[in-house]
């Protein structure tokens, strides 16, 4: 016990000079699964109406961390998901209240989507994003939502007295940017104070026990979870959430994935116009450099997009996540951290964006001017997509002029005003969401504002993808209007409690790309942000009161969902459920991929939160006993689901399992479980095996 209790002290690296001294905080983390239904519900993300699930490669995970200096306590949620929704975090903190009162409220609860693209959507309560799902889907709303509190309450639970410490250090080839011209937009002056055009620096904070042990982190580092392309069909965490189950796998020896006491997030920050596609654009026959502004190519019919670092999207994914981990896990043991000490504050106010207005200095004329917000609106280039998910052929990034026929689509929706034109100018106007309310609203009015002081630490949890200049400019903005605190030293916490697409410079938004065309509420949407976040900032030096500002709209009751239900599930003619139709080969070797084939059901019947759809199991000799070595949380397995006739609701399920160089040889055998509805009514549990198999290790001739 004392050489376990010794190697964990030593794995704390600078923590362990402290240990015994008083701690700091009361301190929590947890985790637990929010993974929706993985087949036949669209993908949120790259809003592509054919991007439905077919399976699972990696399960989704809330992780939450809870900090409390004895007189005011913060949340922070890291969830495996494409971004927060203000009706979804109105629905947590409101079943919160029930068991916790006023203990966790809007004001100091914070949840931040990592903004993978490969999970399923249909939650997010605004029309505009869930009309690609289908409109609402109340599974995936219930995952989410119930896993998120389950992680509050698991980290509530853990609580005790720890310390907290602030790590910094440069990542290299893990992000470029994917609208580079638009960042050269900004002044030069500006420009030169940095060495590269995307955030190199990751960001961490290390919880630790009083005694020393090892709790949780929080990475912060600038890249999208899009290495999982729009032709992927397998839910996945993509590379932020493998790294998170790497850290996890490092710090939990012994433990099934998403089941060990150490909690480790990779959090969004300022990542919008940041991609992990380090290979950078091409286009997609020929294979040569796109058009570095329009993101086409020479007006080919042919696609620009950016790849890389691996030779296809799972290795890809796989590398960043690996880059990801490794520098964590070098600031986890580095001596540089610095201990973050003094009081815990949080201040939240909801703000109306089109009616806000700010001062705004313009570096081109030298004169100041009033500005204000604009309706929500989507310029023509949203539709061209990014080169990590490009769009249709019909547009293009960099649009500035409209086209009749697409206005006149437009108009059929909704016509912008001529305030809106000139509000916007110079995006051409592709979408009027803002004059757009049927069958409900389709974007966000109304957003989350919070910023929260953590001793010499600020986290500002900010309600959209703000791209690497706006980023920037926050920190500054924020650092600026509190006292000591160092610009490095606030983190942007990205996608975070209400989402509203982009946040580009007022220069950026000039050059309309993806970026600035999705920037909703016009060229000057950034400078309302600092204005604001400036004004919490303030709040929180002064330690004044602050109202929590108008009321979002609460849309639960106009929600349309026109995605197919389970209707009922029949096995494969002459067969059961969970028969093994395709049994894996008698002996297979380390590098080898084994696959199994079972008659299934339908996996929306039962989404196994906490459990699995698969297992892969070894034989024990010593205990007799089948212990199991992997599930679908595994980054080794997949499980793909097949939809054999709609018509007869039969269906099957193809089970992966790559075999890895660690894998202890003996027998093995693979385990499916699901649910079936039965025609005439009920959800009832089946699951097969398959024979045994050995895994046998050729350099040694073990054969089991």
């Amino acid at each position: 016990m004392m050489k376990s209790l010794s190697a964990l002290v030593l794995m704390t690296g600078a923590a362990c000079l402290l240990c015994g001294v008083k701690a700091s905080y009361n301190i929590g983390v947890g985790i637990a699964d929010v993974t929706g239904p993985c087949a036949e519900v669209g993908f949120m993300g790259y809003g592509k109406v054919d991007q439905k699930g077919k399976g699972l490669h990696t399960r989704q995970f809330s992780r939450a961390f809870i900090i409390d200096d004895g007189k005011q306590r913060l949340v922070f949620v890291s969830v495996d998901g494409a971004m927060m929704g203000t009706g979804l975090r109105r629905e947590i903190l409101a079943r919160l209240q029930k068991v916790y009162g006023n203990l966790y409220t809007a004001d100091n609860v914070m949840i931040s989507g990592t903004h993978t693209h490969s999970t399923p959507g249909g939650y997010m309560q605004n029309m505009f994003l869930d009309v690609s799902v289908l409109g609402f889907v109340r599974e995936t709303f219930i995952a989410l939502m119930t896993g998120i509190i389950n992680s509050i309450r698991n980290a509530h639970e853990t609580m005790t007295k720890g310390r907290i410490y602030m790590a910094q250090g440069e990542l290299l080839y893990a992000n470029i940017n994917r609208s580079p011209t638009a960042y050269l937009a900004n002044p030069p002056e500006e420009r030169a104070k940095y060495e590269y055009d995307v955030d190199k620096t990751m960001v961490q904070l290390k919880f630790v026990t009083e005694s020393g042990r090892p709790m949780g982190a929080i990475n912060w580092f600038a890249v999208h979870p899009t290495s999982m392309n729009n032709t992927n069909h397998l839910v996945s965490s993509d590379n932020v959430g493998y790294a998170s189950v790497l850290f996890e796998q490092r710090m939990n020896k012994g433990y099934l994935i998403g089941k060990g006491p150490f909690v480790a997030a990779f959090a969004s920050t300022n990542l919008g116009d940041v991609s992990p596609n380090t290979d950078g654009p091409r286009c997609e026959f020929t294979g040569r450099p796109c058009d570095v502004h329009s993101s086409t190519c020479s007006g080919k019919r042919e696609m620009c997009f950016a790849s890389g670092p691996g030779p296809d999207m799972f290795e890809s994914t796989r590398m960043i996540a690996e880059k990801l981990d490794n520098k964590a896990w070098d600031l986890w043991n580095g001596k540089d951290s610095e201990e973050v000490t003094g009081p815990v504050k949080s201040v939240h106010q909801f703000v109306d964006m089109p009616s806000q207005e700010a001062e705004y200095y313009d570096p081109g004329s030298q004169t100041s001017k009033t500005v204000r917000g604009c309706l929500p609106a989507m310029g023509y280039s949203f539709a061209a997509g990014t080169t990590d998910g490009p769009g249709t052929f019909a547009f293009r990034q960099g649009m500035k002029t409209e086209n009749p026929l697409w206005n006149a689509v437009r108009n059929f929706l909704a016509s912008p005003s001529q305030w809106d034109k000139k509000c916007h100018y110079p995006k051409p106007i592709l979408l009027a969401t803002g004059e757009m309310d049927f069958p409900f609203e389709w974007q966000p009015r109304i957003v989350s504002t919070q910023l929260a002081l953590v001793g010499n630490v600020a986290l500002a949890c900010v309600p959209g993808e703000f791209t690497t200049m706006a980023g920037r400019r926050l920190r500054e903005a924020v650092s600026s209007s509190v006292s000591g605190l160092r610009s490095k030293n606030v983190v942007v916490v990205g996608l975070c409690n209400t989402y509203s697409d982009y946040i580009t410079t007022p220069e950026e938004y000039q050059v309309q790309r993806y970026e600035g065309a999705s920037t909703l509420y016009g060229p000057h949407t950034l400078t309302l942000h600092l204005n604001q976040y400036k004004k919490l900032a303030e709040n929180l030096e002064k330690n004044s009161r602050l109202d929590s500002g108008p009321i979002p709209p609460n849309l639960s009751d106009d929600l349309v969902c026109l995605v197919t239900p389970v209707v009922f599930d029949t096995p494969k003619w002459d067969h059961r459920f969970g028969d093994c139709i395709s049994q894996p080969p008698e002996r297979v070797e380390s590098g080898m991929t084994v696959t199994a084939k079972f008659v299934a059901a339908h996996p929306r019947n039962n989404l196994t939160h906490g459990f699995t759809y698969l297992t892969v199991e070894r034989y024990d000799d010593a205990s007799r006993r089948w212990t199991i070595v992997a599930t679908d949380a595994n980054w080794e397995t997949r499980f793909h689901w097949i939809r054999v006739s709609p018509i007869l609701g039969t269906s099957e399920a193809l089970i992966e399992w790559t075999v890895g160089p660690d894998v202890v040889p003996g027998n093995y055998r693979i385990r499916h479980y699901g649910s079936y509805k039965y025609i005439f009514g009920g959800i009832f549990p089946y699951q097969g095996t398959t024979k045994i198999f050995k895994v046998i290790n050729p350099r040694s001739g073990y054969r089991g």
